[in-house]
């Protein structure tokens, strides 16, 4: 299907050098002297590799009919994950490079779409916000303000800064795509 950069959304995916990418983020730029352009972030769907390009306005794509499917992670394999089809309970073996770095956030038990392609999968996201429990982190001190902050380990083996208030045992949310602490959703005890 034949679009020009006018429908660029974020998540959209295209065709470019016969590989699917996602458009990751993408802005339109009108400059004082010569065409306007689109600069865009895209993100190769099967290996989860980051890419910058930048597009002429009106400059035809081809865009990709894509499906989600909804999977659930079952386990790690050594360079491959687990993931068994919500749909028909089969299991299927991929490449862990398919999630790229959100890989880090994987718990077993987890809900993850799998982008499907003209029948073929291309590649697997996990969800946006996850919550996962603190293992490992510095104790806090009362006084310690939200500014700044501390090292925590998660209970996937993700790394992130967390504010000094969070300790061992807390339930924190996440934003896989920023790796970014977002709220306390439980105290630990």
């Amino acid at each position: 299907m034949a679009s020009d950069t006018s429908d660029f959304r974020t998540g959209m995916c295209i065709y470019l050098d016969g590989e699917v990418y996602s458009i990751v983020e993408f802005q339109h730029v009108k400059p004082g002297k010569g065409g306007a352009f689109v600069r865009t972030k895209l993100r190769k769907l099967k290996t989860g590799q980051n890419l910058e390009k930048t597009f002429r306005a009106g400059e035809k794509i081809e865009s990709a009919y894509v499906e989600r499917k909804k999977m659930q992670f079952l386990y790690r394999s050594g360079d491959e994950v687990v993931c068994m089809d919500m749909d028909d309970f089969e299991q299927h073996h991929f490449p862990v490079g398919m999630f790229g770095d959100r890989a880090a956030y994987l718990i077993e038990g987890m809900d993850v779409q799998a982008v499907v392609v003209d029948g073929q999968v291309f590649g697997l996201e996990l969800p946006n916000f996850v919550e996962q429990k603190v293992v490992e982190t510095d104790p806090g001190f009362k006084g310690d303000t939200v500014t700044g902050g501390k090292p925590a380990k998660l209970e996937s083996g993700a790394t992130i800064t967390v504010p000094f208030h969070i300790n061992v045992g807390d339930v924190i949310k996440v934003d896989t795509r920023t790796d970014e602490y977002l709220e306390r959703t439980q105290t630990g005890g």
